[in-house]
């Protein structure tokens, strides 16, 4: 089996637990209920979930401690942000590729609860592609791929 169609099963494990989830709650929570409850899903399934995993930028060959935070990480592999917002815009996109590329993901889930329908807050970031001027210095995990597309649920 290859590493994609790896990815394509996890996030879609991902995106059925947090379906789960926005059934049972609804809308209209903060976004840390909705990533205590996701994490839980994800680890009654079997996934391994790290929460709130501290993100170092690395400027000039120095890691710096910036307060960067992802919400999940599932499987070492996909970066999962969870918001409760009313809209979600490409800053929001943007937040998650940055991650993707400091922490050398190739996948992120752009999750918004704050939907009628979950399936409308589902964004799929894929980072595929290699940086050259990246590809020769060190990186917070081993970044080799920067560039990133968006993806919706359907």
């Amino acid at each position: 089996m290859d590493l994609g169609q790896d990815l394509n099963r996890l996030t879609d494990r991902i995106i059925r637990a947090a379906m789960d989830v926005h059934s049972t709650l609804g809308p209209g929570l903060l976004e840390s209920a909705y990533e205590a409850c996701l994490e839980y899903e994800l680890r009654q399934a079997g996934l391994q979930v790290d929460r709130q995993v501290a993100l170092p930028v690395v400027y000039r060959d120095v890691k710096l401690e910036c307060g960067y935070r992802l919400d999940l990480l599932v499987g070492s592999q996909v970066v999962v942000e969870v918001k409760a917002i009313s809209q979600v815009t490409a800053i929001h996109e943007a937040q998650v590729i940055s991650y993707l590329r400091l922490s050398g993901c190739r996948v992120g889930l752009l999750l918004n609860f704050h939907v009628l329908h979950l399936k409308d807050g589902v964004r799929r970031l894929v980072n595929e592609f290699p940086d050259p001027l990246r590809l020769s210095m060190p990186s917070a995990v081993s970044m080799s791929e920067t560039s990133a597309t968006a993806e919706g649920v359907e």
